[in-house]
């Protein structure tokens, strides 16, 4: 049996994964930027981690060589942002960072620990957002970004068959430290609430639900899948 990896374990998803997957007796192995927050996670739920900031410099090579003789069974990049700005102000740089966070570590990761993955039949979960399906204003940045993540996603399911599977899941609005500048005020939080067909916001459990099932081998016949967890949002709002 192999570790699973968590990238952005601290965050509303991330520790909900985590938590959800130590529940079920699997190996994880926990990774983001906060070691104050690592600390306290992992000796809750009696599992390494690794200190690690996706931005910096040859951060991958440090992933390869920690893990290179461990069994990777699984990755899930937890890591995101939510980028919202009228295409108008919007910069090049804006785009560009974007990438930087949301996209290029995830191909990074990847082609670090594809042999890996692939010694391991691994699984492989990302992470997008209802807004690529369904169009909202000022999500241009996010919107697109995350879109090319689907792209991502159903290239490599196909490039990786049969041995890595490579799923997406598409949040809607999660309560998390990213979302917390939106949802502070009540009156919005419930407006958006509303707009749902089950009439809430998602919480970080919704969707590391859906990555726990994604992650092991109660999915093995699922792959290339882009899987809305969204209070039915997207198909029935």
């Amino acid at each position: 049996m192999g570790k699973f990896l968590i990238f952005g374990a601290t965050g509303s998803i991330g520790s909900n994964l985590a938590n959800k997957l130590y529940e079920a007796d699997k190996e994880i192995h926990l990774i983001g930027r906060d070691e104050e927050e690592l600390t306290k996670l992992s000796s809750k739920l009696s599992c390494s981690y690794s200190v690690l900031d996706v931005l910096s410099e040859n951060s991958f090579d440090k992933i390869k060589n920690e893990f290179k003789d461990i069994n990777i069974a699984g990755i899930a990049y937890c890591i995101g942002s939510i980028d919202l700005k009228p295409l108008s102000i919007a910069k090049r740089k804006d785009f560009q960072e974007c990438l930087n966070l949301n996209f290029f570590p995830i191909v990074e990761i990847i082609q670090s620990l594809q042999d890996n993955l692939k010694r391991n039949n691994g699984s492989v979960v990302l992470f997008s957002t209802i807004a690529v399906q369904k169009g909202f204003t000022n999500h241009s940045i996010i919107a697109s970004i995350k879109g090319a993540i689907e792209g991502l996603t159903v290239s490599l399911a196909a490039e990786f068959a049969p041995t890595i599977r490579v799923n997406c899941i598409a949040p809607s609005i999660t309560n998390s430290k990213i979302s917390r500048p939106i949802l502070k005020s009540k009156i919005i939080s419930d407006g958006i609430a509303k707009k749902h067909p089950m009439k809430r916001i998602g919480e970080g459990e919704d969707s590391a639900a859906m990555a726990k099932f994604l992650l092991t081998k109660e999915s093995s016949w699922i792959t290339g899948q882009i899987i809305g967890i969204d209070g039915g949002r997207s198909k029935i709002a």
